[in-house]
């Protein structure tokens, strides 16, 4: 017997099971009955069954061929088996000849005549057709509706709130309190707001006016008259004139009288409803008063004891509240006070200061300006009638609730903060916007919002901290001179810290153990206080840059986030060495941006905005690695071997930009920040072994250099590339030379230090036949100033590269010097000495006093919204094209010409009396003249700084190639006497960071009897007195101190007056002089530098400052001495 299927059993077990049963031949227990045909109905039950064993499906009468596509016959209806239909008969037929009504009563059509009617146009109305019914609307009362539909139940009511309710005159005269208070269900909201005053007490009396203060004895009687024909009055008025003189009444009364009067009625209506309470249910009482009574909107409705002030009038609102409505179970009228209408705008009467308000985009707003209200400026705070947001507003936003009003808060805040540190707002805010966001904690405010979990909220809190942080003009000067002289140094944008309470301790402590111990001070210190020195400290000090990493491996954000998180590192970076090294050493966060943001393959990008930057290459992603590596030499060198950025600069370099599946302006700045960063690297001598790699590369760009520059018109990206690819030129030939430069800083490779270089003289041997025809094809644009201005850094690049050939030519022992010689020749009289007496030159020179920082302390005001605690060089804006860091600028291009010149001088002395005509160039001279004028000092900025540096960076190489010319050829001193009033003045304006300048001032042009033709050295020290402040020591007899006029300035010198030398004057007996001599002859001036920080000139045989005076001449030279 075959088993039934159990659970789990699969189709192959049930085939297995079928092929069994049909094997057997048994029975089946079910039988297949075919229905009989619709005619007969009858069914043939002894059909055999069918004898196939197979599990075939058979189709009886099918065709070869597929049927046509036709139509299908029409169906017909199925009749039941009772009443079979006839084989040949047509429904439709048999309904057409039984039913005739239809066309019995359509066959004829008659339109009514309308000729005489008159067509009236559709009235317009602000009400919905049909009216609009909310199931809000629905009456609570209304229990036993039953099935009864709403619309059906609104019509229910309406009936017979019209059956019960009078005309509103019958109401006032003769309806009692309660029945008045219903009869208010029928009104609209409109007509429910606007309640007569008088339209819920009775009339039986007067109230206000009684009469009891007249002596008549007719005064009741005189007072009911009135009243009387007050009722008759207001009878006969209309209820809209009612209520317009109930508006006219109030306006014109005191307020405090309105008020007395309504407590009035108040107190009697509270005396009515008592009597009504003591009289019982079912009476009424005879007189109920009552000023305003707030009337429900349904008869089932409890009254609202919700009461405004007293004083103030009834509210207007545009919407009547409902007790069905959400959360509106008990009405708080002054909680809807927002839902009016805006109180007029207040105009301006007084000069009193008002709160400033900003608009979406940060402008400031007038304050009487008076803006409609769906550009989304009014709200319900304070001063709801005026447009705009203020800071407070802003802030409060900021910890909203709703993700979009974060949002908008904070990108309103970047917005006012992009547009106060432009300058935009001027004089009409008193105070500054930046100093009153930080010490609201705006600072703090942007770093909890970085931790929101809301993409939005994290873009606009990376905006504004980018707003805040990052000055876009800083970054455009820095970028455009990095060609200049010395261009790449920057010193630290960080504010100055002075610790004035460890003074006296600064000596003895070490500098090392003073580091560390400042470093574990500030790390016990909170971020507030931190915060309000430094900015960036404070930050740093919140886990900054590990929530940036987050922001950027984790969520990756939108292209606009990322170049603001970028940026935002960039300045991290430029703060300090300390902050560039926590950058650097931030977990995963620098191999996240070379990871995702300079992959060394990529998909191409297509036309438009990029939706994502991961996995493209980014330049700003170059350039933070570029300003990381400026920070010094070790972050440079473990960034170039832990970071595996030698196989991107290849990258990044071999291929020209317009081969780079990139846009165009991308690719280029992409290549100028590799050439960049490899210049960097290249003056501290790494990265030198990729010069043999990528010569070919180097070569051919070189070559295309003459091309570019006559494309018309110039690209400015274009140029920036070729200038950074010949400042990295410039360095590697320094770093082929097989010693270290000299100490000297008169070269463009005073950066490159004495370590072991992989570059040959033989490999960059051939660049200068390159680069010297760029630089001849420049020149020739020179005397059109505005292809000129044009060439930007170019011209500045060329003679800088040439510079640093000649000085690493001249280092190569191997090397036969009349090589390098002659070529210095040839270089001078084709091109140098021509250029020399070229009149636009001259012009460069006459244009350096117009652009001096120096002689316009105008050019060095602080920006408006410049903090201490947050050093930016305030370039917001641009510069002037006549200003150093203009367009029309001659310092880079001059700077970089003088520097060419003292290379050559000190390589050939036999050039010395063809370069010392430079010196006589009447620009350059009024120029010192101008420097040397008693005019006020520039105040001194982070801009001021930056700017002077430049400045003295030309003076101090035109005084030193002075100093070679007054020693190689001593009668072509040229105004001897202003070169060294000249260094006398730059020696007290010095800034940190320029020592060295100092140093070498002090050893060839001070005290250098040569740069002093016929000056006595006792008249040189008078003169010195004269232009710097003495004073002397106690001990070791007198020292002259030289301080500087900005502090930190170092000038160290000891100057040493022998004994034996000492003049023999008969005011010193024991000093005697040899016979004969004289004390500049016999060389008898020593001097030595110490590391004091002041330049102090010893005479240990001179016991007082009045002994510099008993000396009043040279006996030899015989020249005079000042007794003052």
């Amino acid at each position: 017997m075959l088993s039934r299927p159990k659970p789990g059993e699969s189709e192959v077990d049930l085939l297995r099971f079928q092929s069994q049963f049909l094997a057997t031949g048994a029975v089946p227990a079910v039988q297949l009955v075919k229905k009989g045909n619709r005619g007969g109905g009858n069914t043939n039950l002894d059909q055999p069954l069918l004898q196939d064993r197979r599990d075939v499906v058979t189709l009886d009468n099918l065709p070869d061929s597929p049927p046509a596509l036709v139509p299908a016959p029409p169906k017909r209806a199925r009749p039941s088996l009772g009443c079979p239909l006839p084989e040949h008969e047509d429904p439709e037929e048999r309904l057409n000849r039984h039913d005739q009504h239809i066309t019995a009563v359509l066959t004829k059509i008659i339109e009514r005549d309308t000729s005489s009617v008159t067509v009236n146009l559709p009235v317009p109305s602000g009400v919905a057709f049909p009216p609009v019914f909310h199931r809000s609307q629905e009456r609570q009362g209304n229990s036993t509706s039953g099935k009864r539909s709403i619309f059906a139940q609104e019509i229910a009511a309406k009936r017979a709130s019209e059956a019960r309710v009078p005309p509103v005159r019958e109401v006032v005269s003769t309806l009692d309190p309660p029945e008045r208070a219903a009869s208010c269900e029928a009104l609209t909201p409109r007509e429910q707001g606007g309640q007569l005053l008088w339209g819920s007490r009775g009339f039986q009396g007067p109230h206000l006016v009684t009469g009891k203060g007249l002596r008549s004895q007719d005064a009741e009687q005189e007072a009911q008259t009135i009243h009387e024909e007050n009722i008759a009055k207001l009878q006969t008025m209309a209820p809209e004139e009612i209520l317009q003189e109930q508006q006219r009444l109030l306006a014109q009364l005191d307020p405090n009288l309105v008020a007395f009067l309504r407590s009035h009625g108040r107190t009697h209506e509270q005396a009515g409803e008592k009597a009504t309470e003591e009289q019982g249910p079912g009476r009424h009482s005879a007189e109920v008063t009552g000023e305003e009574p707030v009337v429900p909107t349904s008869a089932s409705e409890p009254r609202q004891e919700d009461d405004p002030d007293p004083g103030a009038p009834a509210l207007a609102l545009p919407v009547t509240p409902h007790k069905e409505w959400v959360h509106m179970d008990t009405v708080e009228l002054e909680k809807l006070h927002w839902t009016q209408d805006l109180p007029p705008l207040r105009r301006q009467r007084t000069q009193e200061r008002m709160q400033a308000r900003f608009n979406l985009q940060g402008e400031l707003l007038a304050p009487d300006v008076d803006l409609p209200t769906h550009l989304g400026l009014h709200h319900h705070g304070e001063e709801a009638e005026r447009a705009g947001y203020s800071l407070q507003e802003l802030f409060h936003l900021t910890r909203s609730q709703v993700s979009q009003q974060r949002a908008l808060a904070l990108h309103v805040l970047a917005q006012v903060i992009g547009r106060a540190q432009a300058g935009e707002f001027g004089d009409r805010l008193v105070g500054s916007v930046l100093r009153l966001l930080l010490d609201a904690g705006f600072l703090f405010l942007l770093r909890f919002s970085l931790d929101d979990r809301v993409d939005g909220v994290i873009a606009a809190a990376v905006r504004a901290l980018r707003a805040l942080l990052v000055a876009p003009g800083d970054e455009e000067l820095l970028d455009g001179t990095f060609s200049w002289y010395h261009g790449a140094l920057v010193f630290p944008l960080m504010p100055s810290q002075e610790d004035k309470e460890d003074d006296e301790d600064e000596d003895e402590e070490p500098p090392v153990e003073k580091a560390k111990r400042k470093s574990s001070e500030e790390g016990n210190r909170p971020p507030s206080d931190l915060a309000r020195r430094d900015v960036i400290k404070g930050l740093l000090a919140t886990n900054l840059l590990p929530r940036l990493r987050y922001v950027l491996e984790v969520t990756c954000p939108a292209p606009s986030v990322v170049l603001d998180i970028l940026a935002v590192l960039i300045r991290l970076a430029r703060h300090s060495l300390e902050s560039a090294t926590r950058v650097l050493e931030c977990p995963r966060l620098i191999e996240t941006v070379v990871r995702e943001f300079l992959p060394t393959s990529w998909s191409p990008m297509g036309v438009g905005p990029a939706p994502s930057l991961h996995k493209v290459p980014c330049a700003i992603a170059m350039k933070l690695l570029r300003v990381l590596a400026s920070a010094g030499r070790n972050i440079a060198a473990r960034l170039l071997s832990s970071f595996d950025l030698r196989s991107r600069l290849c990258r990044f370099i071999a291929e020209a930009p317009q081969e780079m599946a990139l846009p165009p302006e991308e690719a280029e700045t992409l290549s100028t920040e590799a050439f960049r960063l490899w210049a960097v690297a290249a003056s501290y001598g790494q990265g030198a072994d990729l010069y043999r790699e990528l010569y070919p590369v180097l070569m051919r760009a070189l070559q295309a250099v003459p091309e570019e520059l006559s494309m018309q018109p110039p690209r400015p990206l274009s140029l920036q590339r070729i200038a950074s690819l010949l400042t990295l030129l410039a360095h590697l030939t320094l770093a082929a030379s097989s010693t270290a430069p000299e100490p000297s800083s008169d070269g463009a490779g005073a950066s490159v230090l004495a370590t072991p270089s992989s570059i040959t003289w033989t490999q960059v041997s051939g660049l200068q036949p390159l680069v010297e025809p760029c630089l001849r094809q420049t020149l020739k644009l020179l005397p059109r100033p505005e292809m000129w201005q044009v060439l930007g850094p170019v011209p500045t690049a060329c003679l800088l590269f040439l510079d640093a050939y000649y000085q690493a030519w001249s280092q190569q022992p191997s090397l036969c010097p009349g090589d390098w010689l002659q070529d210095t020749e040839r270089l001078s009289e084709s091109l140098l000495l021509p250029l020399l007496r070229t009149p636009t030159l001259g012009s460069l020179w006459d244009s350096l006093g117009s652009c001096s920082p120096l002689c316009n302390p105008q050019f060095c005001v602080r920006a408006p919204e410049a903090l201490p605690s947050l050093v930016s060089l305030g370039s917001t804006g641009g510069r002037p094209s006549l200003s150093l860091a203009g367009s029309a600028s001659p310092f880079p291009f001059l700077t970089a010409l003088l520097s060419l010149f003292n290379t050559l001088a000190r390589i050939h002395k036999g050039l010395c009396d063809q370069l010392a005509t430079v010196l006589a160039t009447p620009g350059l001279q009024n120029y010192f003249r101008q420097c040397l004028a008693p005019v006020a000092a520039p105040h001194l900025t982070p801009f001021s700084a930056w700017a002077l540096r430049h400045e003295y960076h030309l003076q101090y190489l035109a005084l030193i190639l002075a100093q070679r010319v007054a020693t190689a050829q001593p009668v072509l001193a040229i105004n001897a006497a202003l070169h060294h009033s000249m260094v006398l003045a730059l020696l007290s304006r010095l800034l940190p960071g320029s020592e060295h300048l100092a140093h070498e001032l002090l050893l060839s042009c001070v005290f250098r009897l040569e740069f002093l033709p016929c000056l006595c050295p006792w008249s040189a020290i008078q003169s010195l007195l004269k232009t710097t402040w003495p004073s002397f020591s106690s001990t070791s007899g007198p020292w002259l101190l030289v301080p500087s006029v900005h502090v930190g300035a170092l000038c160290s010198m000891l100057w040493l007056w022998p004994m034996s030398t000492a003049s023999s004057s008969p005011r010193t007996p024991g000093a005697q002089l040899p016979a004969g001599g004289c004390c500049r002859k016999l060389r008898c001036w020593q001097m030595r530098v110490s590391g004091s920080t002041f330049s102090t000139i010893s005479s240990p045989i001179l016991p007082s400052r009045k002994a510099l005076s008993c000396i009043p001449s040279c006996p030899l030279c015989v020249s005079s001495t000042s007794r003052e």
